[in-house]
């Protein structure tokens, strides 16, 4: 309780905290505040003609202006919260658990093979995050289209269509996007990293000798003891990591080399219109203010979520 006093205490935390909570009820709530077209259901709203080409400015129909071919504004704003809180989590969940357990048992094993395992964490850290992203997408191409598939990307995200029996590949296929995939792959060795330091001098403890000498195996150790000692600094990166996947997610979708980001085909759908007539950046203002609002402050409420952690579990602030 001491920690949680700690943490509202700061006015800051207290606007990451109200943002965060915003997003949430926003991603819950989508089918009551933006409901689908029973037609034509998805992120995408048509509420004007698909053939005017020119955004239109906000009215009775699209209180935030349209997109080109009349596509609504505010309806793919109310479904990208809940896109980007379903990525941003899964991401930042698989990367942090792999990346915590790994640390944790090279500490643990030490040594030469534990010295190895920190050297192949180090190696990945050697890969640019961009680089191994398109490898990866096209890889997972290259293998769906091997099996007989087709696998391309419309503006509701990708579609993998694959003939023939139900396999764990499939499966797999069907239910993670490559973008999702590579940035698990690529993402877990900064957790590693902190883990691994601090397992180092907790493995060194009284409690952890004895442990160990009582019977105790790694994995029960790892699980009773490594983890709930090292874990909040770890809870602090994965709070700021959030943030930062939705945020390269929207970045990918907007350039075109991969990802299913809502609020990133927003703004690579009105790219052409955010200059206007004249050279002015207000002209169609709606075309692009509302997605990057929701991107940015997306993003700086979790990363001030990550600083009031930091924070509150700081042992000398307590």
């Amino acid at each position: 309780m001491r920690r949680l006093r700690h943490f509202f205490s700061r006015w800051q935390n207290w606007i990451a905290f109200l943002a965060i909570l915003g997003f949430i009820y926003t991603a819950v709530a989508a089918p009551q505040i933006s409901p689908d077209d029973p037609k034509r259901p998805g992120p995408f709203l048509r509420v004007g003609k698909a053939t005017e080409g020119r955004p239109l400015p906000p009215d009775e129909k699209a209180p935030l202006g349209m997109l080109p071919h009349g596509q609504d504004v505010f309806h793919p704003l109310v479904w990208g919260a809940r896109g980007a809180l379903q990525f941003g989590l899964i991401v930042t969940f698989f990367t942090a658990i792999f990346g915590i357990l790994y640390g944790a048992l090279a500490g643990l094993i030490g040594g030469r093979s534990g010295g190895w395992m920190m050297n192949i964490a180090d190696s990945f850290l050697a890969i640019p995050v961009i680089a191994g992203v398109v490898f990866l997408q096209q890889l997972w191409t290259t293998t769906i289209t091997a099996m007989g598939g087709l696998y391309y990307t419309n503006q509701f995200g990708p579609v993998i269509e694959i003939v023939g029996p139900m396999t764990p590949i499939i499966w797999l296929f069907e239910r993670f996007n490559p973008l999702m995939i590579s940035l698990i792959f690529l993402s877990w060795m900064p957790y590693a990293r902190i883990v691994h330091s601090i397992v180092i001098l907790l493995v060194r403890s009284d409690f952890i000798q004895a442990a160990r000498a009582l019977g105790g195996s790694p994995w029960w150790v790892i699980r009773k003891h490594l983890i709930p000692n090292s874990l909040a600094p770890a809870l602090v990166l994965a709070a700021r990591d959030v943030g930062g996947v939705v945020l390269l997610q929207a970045t990918f979708t907007f350039v075109g080399i991969g990802g299913d980001s809502i609020w990133g085909s927003m703004l690579a759908q009105g790219r052409n219109w955010v200059i206007g007539p004249g050279g002015s950046v207000l002209s169609y203002w709606w075309v692009f203010l509302p997605p990057t609002i929701a991107v940015m402050l997306f993003g700086v409420a979790w990363n001030m979520l990550g600083d009031g952690l930091s924070d509150a579990l700081d042992p000398q602030s307590a």
